[in-house]
């Protein structure tokens, strides 16, 4: 069988170090730029540095991420961080952006490159474009089913990555624009500010209002109990969320991943105890679900009630007294709990001090009643939830500050009188040979026994190391103990360098030569009606319509299929096709991409262009200003016409979910409503798309080629 890697997160020093013990197999994380989660405490070079060095002494791997898109005005800063962190070793990077990957593939050929989750590869083809140009591991969609993940590893041979556990995005990854066009800070540029979270009313076509929660929040993914089905479906590795999590929450979730993945390999079944279930959800949870990943009842994947942690329920207000109150407990509590009690308004409370039967006590058991003080107003019958379980977190502090993973060593010491003492040593993948610089002697009085030769040897303490075994054999005889000393040094010393080992990279020159014919630019619109054809079809050069009214207009030449951003099958592509996904590349040679590949400096252009691209789409998240110097840049470095679309005009997808937004609504159409804004939301087959609520309008520079686009505002 496989073995399965797990994959942790660490947002700090501090929970690096709890990945480890808590038995990972490599770790993801990120230096202070460029990286997806720009709001967790992330590294510096020196920590970088420091955690490459510790991770690879215990032959775990890092994976450093740099996925977000580069604008041309960071391709330089990027290109030098990219040139700093090779000198560190990482054992891959993660990224986004097609474009930097290109560069980055280039300059440093044997480097393992790692496509982000933000490229959306959610499907057979997606995987097969990412091995066509050289990612060495595909992180799948979180949206992607285990039975394609299964057809996928049967058929693409390349390493897969897929999410197991942690915070789930409502929307496909790579394709979220809400949190950048409402609030200004993009979750394709790692500032993202969680506009899913928030409350939302969800409205019926004549805007009617139905429901109101928080519509779009997701529950928690956890998959502990299906790590057998991950195993047997060819996954590589197991990833976990959480970089912005607390070191207590990476070590308790890395460890019980270790036991339970350790625990199928060894019995073909997951042991996992209730009671540590129980310490997940009070460490951190929005409730669980399984997800797409194993076919949740779509009924029970959003949370709307709240969007943050839930702890465990412990008890209920039985009776309040001013800011007094009595709670009548279905579950234990210590002294330094934190509680909340839900309501309207949820009341936070830190059990500092409280009373059972009028004494004061520092623990309290199921069906007993406590009494403590609180700050704002409760009802009676308010259910009460630890969120914070004192003595579950002290008892992860002590482990993550008392103990140390420990490499284990097996080892055999070859005593001969007249010759060194050999100390063959295996850590399981490497082994190494180690002699004294004396050698032993025919003892004069007492010889050093076997006892004696163990103790200096299994000082090792202050190592990374540990003997499982050791065997002692043959004659006895005596060599000053200090040698014995210096054997041991010499063994952590060589071991610590052949694990640490990695080859030095020396960059290589850039160049992308193209064939190219002259570009010329082009008036496109978009259309989804016959009425929006009549209307808008005058002085186009290109209209794209989508599958079934591109079969009623195919007559027209300048017709050109638009495909959608979710395709789990591709029909039979003949001429030209707009698409959204990079599966498209292995269907046409004649594509268009859109915005949807958040296309944002020269390199990408370039790169997709080589791929086959006529023309390409740049994100909607470029400024007039970025355009203009990405064109510019393109213009210098290549001296041609870069064959650019932008969009001038459109109310765009701000989220495409996979999840049934409208599934209690009868109608196909509907909005959410956020403060006075309403988003159109629109249900398809297989996905749901939300709108911006506005149009919105670009100004763009005046320069040669630029193909301009129009999309059809969909109300």
């Amino acid at each position: 069988m496989k073995k399965i890697e797990i994959l942790s997160p660490a947002g700090t020093m501090e929970s690096f170090y709890a990945a480890l013990l808590g038995g990972c197999d490599a770790v993801y994380l990120a230096g202070y730029q460029f990286g997806a989660r720009s709001y967790a405490g992330n590294f510096s070079m020196e920590e970088l540095k420091e955690a490459i060095e510790i991770a690879h002494l215990y032959q775990v791997k890092v994976y450093v991420t740099v996925n977000t898109m580069i604008y041309e005005s960071e391709v330089d800063t990027f290109l030098n961080y990219i040139d700093h962190l090779v000198t560190l070793h990482p054992d891959a990077l993660i990224i986004e952006d097609i474009g930097m990957f290109d560069l980055i593939h280039q300059r440093y050929p044997k480097l393992e490159l790692h496509a982000s989750t933000q490229m959306h590869l959610h499907n057979q083809d997606g995987v097969l474009f990412a091995k066509k140009i050289g990612m060495k591991r595909a992180v799948i969609a979180r949206e992607t089913p285990i039975e394609e993940i299964k057809k996928i590893r049967e058929h693409v041979d390349l390493p897969i990555e897929v999410f197991c556990h942690g915070a789930l995005c409502i929307s496909y990854s790579g394709q979220c624009l809400m949190s950048s066009l409402i609030g200004g800070r993009s979750g394709n540029r790692g500032t993202c500010t969680q506009c899913c979270r928030l409350p939302y009313t969800l409205c019926n076509e004549k805007k009617k209002e139905i429901e109101t929660g928080y519509l779009l929040s997701t529950k928690d993914l956890n998959t502990l109990e299906y790590v057998g089905e991950l195993i047997q479906a060819g996954v590589d590795s197991i990833k976990i969320e959480g970089r912005m999590k607390r070191p207590e929450y990476v070590y308790y979730v890395t460890s019980l991943y270790r036991k339970a993945v350790d625990s199928y390999e060894r019995y073909h079944k997951v042991e996992i105890k209730e009671e540590e279930i129980k310490n997940l959800k009070k460490i951190f949870n929005r409730q669980f679900t399984k997800g797409f990943l194993f076919h949740e009842d779509m009924k029970k994947f959003i949370h709307a009630y709240r969007p943050n942690h839930m702890g465990v329920e412990i008890g209920t207000v039985i009776s309040v007294n001013h800011k007094e109150i009595k709670v009548k407990l279905c579950d234990s509590v210590s002294i330094h709990d934190g509680l909340r009690i839900l309501g309207k308004k949820d009341v936070g409370v830190v059990l500092n001090e409280f009373y059972e039967n009028g004494k004061l006590v520092k623990k309290a058991e199921k069906n007993q009643i406590i009494t403590c003080k609180v700050h704002d107003d409760v009802k009676v019958g308010s259910k009460v939830v630890k969120t914070t379980d004192y003595e579950l977190m002290t008892e992860i502090q002590n482990k993550l500050k008392n103990y140390k993973r420990k490499v284990l060593l097996q080892g055999k010491l070859h005593c001969e009188i007249g010759k060194p003492l050999q100390l063959t040593v295996t850590d399981q993948k490497h082994t190494v040979t180690i002699e004294s610089h004396q050698v032993l002697e025919s003892a004069h009085k007492k010889p050093v026994s076997k006892q004696v030769f163990q103790e200096k040897l299994f000082k090792l303490n202050d190592t990374i190391y540990q003997f499982e075994k050791l065997e002692i054999e043959g004659e006895e005889g005596f060599i000053p103990l200090s040698f014995v000393n210096d054997m041991r040094r010499d063994m952590v010393r060589v071991l610590n360098q052949i694990r640490t080992k990695r080859d030095e990279m020396v960059p290589q020159p850039y160049h992308r030569e193209i064939q190219k014919e002259k570009v010329q630019a082009r008036k496109t619109v978009f259309i989804s009606t016959m009425e929006q054809y009549y209307e808008l079809s005058k002085d186009i050069d290109v209209i794209y319509a989508e599958e079934k009214l591109y079969r009623k207009l195919k007559n027209d030449p300048r017709v050109v299929l638009k495909l959608s951003n979710i395709m789990d099958h591709y029909p039979n592509l003949k001429g030209e096709v707009l698409i959204s996904e990079y599966g498209g590349f292995m269907h046409s040679q004649s594509v268009i991409t859109n915005y949807n590949f958040n296309v944002s400096n020269s390199y990408a252009v370039r790169f997709l262009e080589s791929l086959g691209a006529k023309r390409v789409t740049l994100s909607l998240e470029c400024s007039k200003e970025q355009i203009e110097e990405l064109y510019d840049s393109y213009m210098k470095r290549y001296h041609q016409v870069p064959s650019i679309e932008v969009i001038i005009r459109t109310r765009p997808i701000v989220m495409t979910l996979k999840y049934p937004l409208l599934q209690n609504l009868k109608e196909k159409t509907g909005y959410l409503k956020r403060n006075r804004d309403y988003f159109k939301v629109i249900q398809k087959e297989d996905h749901t798309d939300i709108y911006f609520s506005k149009e919105m309008k670009f100004d763009i520079p005046s320069k040669e080629g630029i193909s301009t686009r129009i999309e059809k505002d969909v109300n």
